[in-house]
C-alpha cells in the first residue's frame, strides 16, 4: 500500500508528539509519519471500512461491528497514567510483531499516522493523548486494537 505523509511539524496534532513530559526522541520524530487526507481515506477504506468514518459508527457489514473480531478487553488508561513507559502487558503480548513492522494508528477515516512498530511502543502513550476510538494495525498483520475513551482497549483480529 502506498501512503503520502505530510511533514511532523505540519502536522495539526504535532504537540502531542513535542509533549515536554513525554519526549519523543528527534530518531523517532524522523519515523512517524502523518498521513495526507487522501492516503487516510484510503488506509481507512482499504483496513477498516468503506462506510464508517470513525470506530463508533461500525455497523455489522464492518469487521470491527461484529463481536467476534474482538477477543479480549482490558484497561490501558492505568498504564497511560503511570511513570512506567512500558505498553500495557496484554497489548504487548496481542501484538507479538518483529519492530520493523509498518504501523498505522488511525484516529478516523480522515487522520492516521504511519509509523513502525518499535517508535510506536516507545510512544505509545503521545498517540493516545487523542483516545476516542483510534484503531492500532498493520497492512501486514491481522492484530488490533481498539482505543477508547472511557481507558479500555478491545484487542482482536481484522477479517
Amino acid at each position: 500500500m502506498q501512503t503520502s505523509h505530510i511533514p511532523l511539524e505540519q502536522y495539526r496534532r504535532k504537540w502531542i508528539f513535542n509533549n515536554k513530559d513525554l519526549p519523543v526522541s528527534e530518531d523517532d520524530k524522523a519515523c512517524i509519519y502523518p498521513l495526507d487526507d487522501k492516503s487516510a481515506m484510503a488506509v481507512w477504506k482499504q483496513l477498516v471500512s468503506d462506510k464508517a468514518s470513525a470506530s463508533e459508527h461500525f455497523s455489522k457489514a464492518d469487521w470491527g461491528g461484529r463481536p467476534k473480531s474482538w477477543v479480549k478487553s482490558d484497561i490501558w488508561q492505568d498504564a497511560w497514567d503511570s511513570e512506567d513507559p512500558a505498553l500495557p502487558a496484554v497489548v504487548a503480548a496481542h501484538f507479538e510483531w518483529p519492530d520493523d513492522t509498518r504501523v498505522f494508528f488511525c484516529y478516523d477515516k480522515y487522520q492516521a499516522i504511519e509509523t513502525r512498530w518499535d517508535v510506536f511502543v516507545r510512544n505509545w502513550k503521545c498517540f493516545l493523548f487523542f483516545d476516542d476510538g483510534p484503531l492500532l494495525m498493520s497492512d501486514s498483520q491481522p492484530q488490533v486494537a481498539l482505543f477508547t475513551q472511557d481507558g479500555n482497549v478491545q484487542l482482536g483480529v481484522r477479517s
